[in-house]
C-alpha cells in the first residue's frame, strides 16, 4: 500500500458515459438475485396471512426506497466513486470508511461475486453436467486450507474473468452487457408474473397455516426481506461516471428501487396463487419450479434454469461494475494499494481494481470458503448502509449551507426509520445468530489494526519523501 493521497492530475479521469437508464439497470440487476426464489418460503412460515406477508414485502420495499433516497442526496452532494466509503469518510472520518471498504473487498463484493459465480455453474450444470462437477482435478495444500481446482471452479473462474474483462474494456461494452442482461431479467420475470396471474390455473385452496402472525414474527420476517432488497444503492457507486449525477443518480435509485418493489410484490402474489395456504411455508426445493408446474401443469425446470443463469450473470456483472469503484476511492486516499487508483488511459475504467477484485474472488472460489465468509459478513451490508444513511443527518447539521441538488424524501422521518430498522436488524442477527455474526464482526474489526498499519506506512513514506 502507499502513502498516495489522491490521483495525480496527469492521470485520466473516469468517463461520464452512464445515463439514468444505465444506472437504473445496475440497481435492478444488483437487487434481483437468488433471494426472491427462496425467501418467500421463510416469510410464509413467519407470517401465515398472505395479506400480511405482502405487507412485509411492501414495507421492506418502502424502507429500501427510504434508504435509496438518502443515498440519492448523499450522491448528489458528493458525486464520487465509492458510495458509502465516501459518505462515511465525510461524516465520520477515515476509519469507518476504511472498514466498509475493507469489508467490501474481503467479502461484500468479492465474496458475493464468487458465491454467485458458483451458483451460476449449478444452474448451468442442468444443461452441461460437467460445469457443476465438483470433483477435484488438482488440490494445492496451504497452511490454513487448500485450493481445489475442479471443473465447477474453472467454469466459475471463467465467468468472473469474462465479466471482468468486459467491464475492463470500458463503459461502452460494459453498459451494453449490463443493460442487455437487465432487460432479459426484467422481461423474463414480467412474463412469468403476467402469465401466471393472468392465465395460470389456480390450484384448490390449501390448508391454512397453523398459528397467527405476531408483531415479533412480522418484524422477524422483515429481516430476510430487507436482505433480499439489498443492492438498491448500486447506482451510487458509479456516481462519478453518471452524466448529470445530481439529477440522474436520484432518478436511477428511485426508479430502480420502485421497479424492484413491483417485481417482488408480483412474484409473491404469483407464489401465493400457485401454492396457497400452508403449501408455500412447507415447500422444499425450487420455488419458481414448483410455482410454474402448479400453474401451467408442465415442467419448466429447464426454462427456469436458463433464466436463472441470465439473472445471476446480471447480478455478477453489476457487482463487477460497482465494487472496484470502492477500492479506487480508497486508493485515492492512500488506504489501499496505490495501483488500484489507476484509470486505464484508453478505456477510462479502474482496470487494476477490477482485476484485484476478480483475483480475490477467484481465490475464494478455489478455497471453498466463500459460502462461510458471505454468511459471516452478510449483516455488514445492512450495517454500513444504516451508518451511511445516519451520515445524512451528520452532514445536514455540519454543512447546513452547502448546496444540495437533491434532498431526501420524507426527511427526517423516512431516513430515520431506515436507520432504526437497520439497527434492529443488525442487533437481531447478532442476538439470534451469534455463531455466524460474531465471526463476521471479527472480520470487520480486523480492519482496525490494518487501518493503523496502513496509516503508519503512509506516514513513513511521507517522512522518507520529505527527507529526500
Amino acid at each position: 500500500m502507499s502513502g498516495r493521497l489522491d490521483a495525480t492530475a496527469t492521470e485520466p479521469a473516469l468517463a461520464r458515459r452512464l445515463g439514468p437508464w444505465d444506472a437504473t439497470a445496475i440497481v435492478v440487476s444488483n437487487v434481483v438475485g437468488g433471494g426472491i426464489f427462496f425467501v418467500p418460503v421463510i416469510v410464509a412460515g413467519l407470517v401465515p396471512d398472505p395479506r400480511l406477508a405482502l405487507l412485509v414485502w411492501l414495507l421492506g420495499g418502502l424502507l429500501a426506497l427510504a434508504g435509496a433516497m438518502a443515498y440519492a442526496e448523499l450522491a448528489a452532494l458528493r458525486p464520487r466513486a465509492g458510495a458509502e466509503y465516501v459518505y462515511l469518510r465525510e461524516a465520520f472520518g477515515p476509519l469507518p470508511a476504511f472498514l466498509t471498504g475493507w469489508t467490501s473487498f474481503v467479502a461484500g463484493f468479492s465474496g458475493a461475486v464468487a458465491a454467485s459465480a458458483v451458483a451460476l455453474t449449478e444452474y448451468l450444470g442442468r444443461f452441461v453436467p460437467a460445469a457443476a462437477d465438483v470433483r477435484a482435478i488438482v488440490s494445492v495444500p496451504l497452511p490454513l486450507g487448500s485450493l481445489v481446482v475442479s471443473r465447477q471452479a474453472l467454469v466459475a473462474l471463467a465467468v468472473i474473468a469474462g465479466l471482468s474483462w468486459v467491464h475492463h474494456r470500458g463503459l461502452g461494452p460494459g453498459r451494453l452487457l449490463q443493460n442487455t442482461l437487465a432487460i432479459l431479467k426484467v422481461l423474463g420475470l414480467a412474463a412469468f408474473v403476467a402469465l401466471g396471474l393472468g392465465i395460470g390455473a389456480a390450484p384448490a385452496a390449501g390448508t391454512a397455516v397453523a398459528g397467527t402472525t405476531t408483531a415479533a414474527s412480522f418484524l422477524l420476517a422483515l429481516v430476510p426481506v430487507m436482505f433480499t432488497y439489498s443492492g438498491w444503492n448500486a447506482a451510487a457507486y458509479v456516481a462519478e461516471e453518471v452524466r448529470d449525477p445530481s439529477r440522474n443518480v436520484p432518478r436511477a435509485l428511485a426508479i430502480g428501487t420502485a421497479a424492484v418493489i413491483v417485481i417482488y410484490l408480483g412474484l409473491n402474489a404469483l407464489y401465493m396463487k400457485a401454492l396457497p395456504g400452508a403449501e408455500l411455508a412447507r415447500l422444499e426445493g425450487g420455488l419458481a419450479d414448483a410455482a410454474a408446474e402448479r400453474l401451467f401443469s408442465i415442467d419448466l425446470a429447464g426454462a427456469v434454469a436458463a433464466f436463472s443463469v441470465v439473472s445471476i450473470a446480471a447480478s455478477i456483472s453489476a457487482m463487477v461494475l460497482a465494487g472496484p469503484r470502492v477500492y479506487l476511492a480508497m486508493a485515492r486516499d492512500g488506504l489501499f494499494f496505490a495501483s488500484a487508483s489507476r484509470v486505464h488511459p484508453r478505456f477510462r475504467t479502474p482496470a487494476v481494481a477490477i482485476w484485484m477484485q476478480a483475483g480475490w474472488s477467484g481465490v475464494l472460489v478455489l478455497s471453498g470458503s466463500l459460502g462461510q465468509l458471505v454468511r459471516y459478513t452478510g449483516f455488514a451490508v445492512v450495517l454500513f448502509a444504516g451508518i451511511a444513511v445516519l451520515g445524512l443527518f451528520v452532514l445536514r447539521r455540519r454543512l447546513p449551507r452547502e448546496e444540495r441538488p437533491f434532498r431526501a424524501w420524507g426527511y427526517p422521518l423516512a431516513p430515520g426509520l431506515f436507520v432504526a430498522a437497520a439497527l434492529l436488524m443488525v442487533l437481531n442477527v447478532l442476538w439470534r445468530e451469534p455463531g455466524t455474526s460474531l465471526p463476521g464482526l471479527g472480520i470487520i474489526l480486523a480492519g482496525v489494526p490494518l487501518y493503523f498499519l496502513v496509516l503508519h506506512r503512509r506516514r513513513a513514506a511521507f517522512s522518507e519523501g520529505g527527507r529526500e
